[in-house]
């Protein structure tokens, strides 16, 4: 139900999303029924958003796809359709830019399947997924911890993150997903580095001159570090219990 839709606010509430991740041209994959692109004007940097479902061809290969061709990859409820889910998000990082962002959300198993698989809510569900369990009772479960390193060297994993907001862990077995204000999902992010970061072994400071303005302001933080140190030389810190 509208799960794109449902994330709007929280992405607008996290500076990352509309700084970051949604920036430039990006592609949304499987997104026709409910399209990021609706909301094109909350999120300023970016600059265009192509749609890309079945009619554009089948989304495990995107083989119409260029390589490296996109500021960012996001696909809502795609993933789990799909035959070949490592396949799939392989080619999604192939035609995203380094420096770029993927974006995907999938259904959570626990929270949406609950416990019955083949799926008793979408039939067309091909896999459940999970962040990380040793067991799980679906028999076609993915392991996002196990799956996502296969993507290699160049994937730095943001963030993973179960998404239940709204949701009421009281209630017997039920489509949670149906409320409007309910989400049964995991995110995750993944930048794809940039070469030089692949030959330092690390996203390290840039050895770019930095703004005057800018050394300004961090030379003073640690002058006002150095004075209140020395202000306080006699004083041990967090032991002045005084009456205010």
């Amino acid at each position: 139900m509208k799960e794109c839709s449902k994330s709007i606010g929280r992405w607008l509430r996290d500076s990352n999303f509309t700084t970051r991740y949604f920036r430039g041209r990006g592609i949304d994959i499987g997104g026709r029924p409910d399209p990021l692109a609706l909301y094109c004007e909350l999120f300023p940097l970016v600059t265009e958003i192509q749609v890309w479902d079945r009619e554009n061809g089948d989304a495990q290969h995107m083989a119409a796809a260029p390589d490296a061709g996109y500021d960012f990859v996001f696909s809502s409820h795609c993933l789990e359709h799909i035959a070949d889910p490592g396949e799939a998000l392989r080619n999604w990082f192939r035609i995203l830019k380094p420096g770029g962002h993927m974006i995907v959300n999938v259904p959570d198993e626990d929270l949406y399947e609950q416990g019955v698989f083949p799926s008793t809510y979408n039939a067309d569900h091909s896999w459940t997924f999970t962040i990380w369990k040793p067991e799980s009772w679906s028999g076609k479960s993915i392991n996002l911890l196990t799956l996502l390193p296969g993507l290699g060297p160049e994937a730095e994993i943001l963030r993973i993150e179960q998404l239940n907001e709204g949701y009421r862990f009281q209630l017997p077995r039920y489509d949670q997903s149906m409320s409007p204000v309910t989400s049964c999902a995991i995110e995750f992010v993944i930048r794809r580095r940039m070469p030089e970061e692949l030959e330092r072994k690390g996203r390290l400071p840039s050895p770019r001159a930095t703004p005057p303005l800018v050394r300004i302001h961090l030379n003073q933080y640690k002058n006002d570090k150095a004075s209140i140190i020395a202000a306080n030389a006699d004083q041990r810190p967090f032991q002045d219990d005084r009456e205010l």
